[in-house]
């Protein structure tokens, strides 16, 4: 077992580096440890293969600087959230004990990932009940609820909870999503278009981003949704929107 400080879930491979990949360098900066689980392979996407898009992901891994990247293999667009489904994460969440965990939105254009979203979020309460067992490697593991359980904004405008400055790490962000290159935009691609794969879409990114950042006054921001109400220690942390 080893013990992360924040452990991120996304349907398909590059909806977390879209969806929360600033608030996960500022993290690693911090020293903070990051690891991302991948529900599923991707394999319904319209462009790429299972088997390059696995080495995106590890090339965006690295440029997260995350300690580890899993993927379940549940089947892209028709996993359920129901028992077996939930034992996995629950799997996961023992073997890492999280602090926080990051999942999909609640309710967004692809229908994965608000099914995800419940997924996840429930899987995490149900890890803590001790009567449901699981195993890693055949050793019994102890029951672990992460203290938070907060959902990434993707392309849906939702109000968020909360956002995290990410001005120091926007580069690294689109360095992070362009690593997964067979999805997005590529002038030399034969393949068909998607909905992601024009540069339109890079420029939505980046335009949400900075929204968010104007809310609080910094250059760019990413958004994220509590279902609990986020205490605070002091008013020190906060940071000061000066517009």
């Amino acid at each position: 077992m080893q013990k992360l400080d924040i452990l991120a879930f996304g349907a398909h491979p590059d909806d977390v580096e879209l969806g929360c990949a600033g608030a996960i360098l500022a993290a690693v900066a911090e020293g903070k440890k990051v690891g991302i689980i991948d529900l599923t392979k991707g394999e319904l996407g319209t462009r790429g293969t299972v088997e390059i898009r696995l080495k995106e992901a590890q090339a965006a891994s690295k440029v997260l600087g995350l300690v580890v990247r899993e993927n379940l293999g549940m089947a892209d667009g028709f996993f359920k959230n129901d028992q077996e489904h939930q034992l996995a994460i629950v799997e996961c969440i023992r073997r890492f004990q999280p602090s926080i965990v990051l999942c999909n939105a609640p309710e967004d254009r692809h229908p994965d990932h608000g099914r995800a979203a419940s997924l996840v979020a429930d899987a995490c309460f149900l890890s803590g009940l001790s009567k449901i067992e699981t195993t890693n490697n055949g050793v019994p593991q102890k029951a672990w609820r992460p203290a938070n359980v907060f959902h990434y904004i993707q392309s849906r405008n939702l109000t968020p909870s909360f956002v995290v400055d990410i001005s120091a790490h926007m580069d690294k962000k689109m360095e992070s999503i362009l690593a997964h290159s067979s999805q997005f935009f590529d002038p030399n691609s034969t393949e068909p278009n998607t909905f992601i794969s024009g540069n339109s879409f890079l420029e939505f990114v980046k335009g949400r981003a900075k929204e968010l950042g104007q809310q609080i006054g910094v250059d760019y921001a990413e958004g994220f949704i509590s279902n609990k109400i986020i205490g605070v220690k002091s008013f020190d942390g906060i940071i000061q929107n000066k517009t």
